[in-house]
């Protein structure tokens, strides 16, 4: 991990499986004791995401949280994580990004829904979308972003479906990885 200055998102773990692909927990690593802390919505993830390079996260940026205090997660393999790139803009007002991860574990899909629960895949429907849709003033398709978080592969299950480079299915231990 680099010096504490990545944001994680943590697939559901349930049993392994994912609740539609979905996030279940938003983290961020204190650039000071690298301990990781909850942050408590997606919004608020998405902020503290879109200036990380210039104002690094805190312990003491969550309420009744410091570097003395237990981290609120640990980053294990009970669950899947997957680091955020720095400094992608917030999700522009009224949408909604969202992240599904792809049964061979190999990446997560970012898609945005609309105000009016409209899934948009690409940035051309984004610019379609706003162009059909001129009360979203200001809002542009460059305020959106379709970068695909990494993946750790250390935290992926055992024994789990991928795509070799020839795109042929075969079965990979975790320690293989």
């Amino acid at each position: 991990m680099k010096s504490g200055q990545e944001i994680s998102k943590t697939p559901s773990s349930s049993k392994r499986t994912l609740s539609q692909g979905s996030v279940d927990i938003y983290a961020a690593q204190c650039k000071n004791c690298l301990k990781w802390r909850e942050i408590d919505t997606q919004e608020e993830f998405e902020e503290i995401r879109s200036k990380v390079t210039e104002e690094p996260f805190l312990c003491s940026r969550k309420a009744n949280s410091s570097c003395d205090e237990p981290g609120d997660i640990e980053y294990d393999s009970t669950r899947t994580w997957v680091i955020d790139k720095p400094n992608l803009p917030k999700t522009p007002q009224g949408f909604k990004r969202s992240l599904v991860l792809r049964k061979d574990y190999s990446k997560l899909d970012a898609y945005y829904i609309t105000p009016a629960g409209k899934k948009l895949r690409t940035r051309n429907e984004i610019a379609a979308f706003l162009k059909d849709n001129p009360e979203f003033k200001g809002v542009s398709a460059s305020d959106f972003d379709f970068s695909s978080p990494k993946i750790m592969q250390d935290t992926i299950p055992e024994i789990i479906e991928q795509k070799d480079s020839a795109n042929k299915k075969v079965k990979i231990a975790k320690d293989e990885v």
